[in-house]
């Protein structure tokens, strides 16, 4: 199971997937332990997470990235700067 980031995508492409009329969700620096029941695309808005799936690399993401979580990983997100983002679950 791997995460896919997309580092800076055009407006073109978040305008396409409606990035902009998604939920948005905020949290402060912290660090837990999360698992996707289903598959999650996000646009991070503003801040840096460091998520490590079980067993897997560590992937450093943050303001500016297009990011997708496979459905059923489990991993640990680890907030080190204020995190706003725009979600989806497919």
């Amino acid at each position: 199971m791997k995460i896919k980031i997309e580092h800076q995508p055009s407006q073109e492409s978040l305008n396409q997937l409606g990035v902009y009329n998604w939920a948005i969700w905020q949290k402060e620096a912290s660090k837990f332990p999360w698992t996707y029941d289903f598959q999650e695309t996000c646009y991070f808005l503003e801040g840096d997470v460091i998520v490590t799936p079980d067993g897997g690399q560590s992937v450093q993401m943050g303001k500016g990235d297009l990011v997708t979580f496979p459905a059923g990983m489990s991993c640990i997100w680890e907030i080190t700067k204020d995190v706003k983002k725009h979600y989806c679950f497919d």
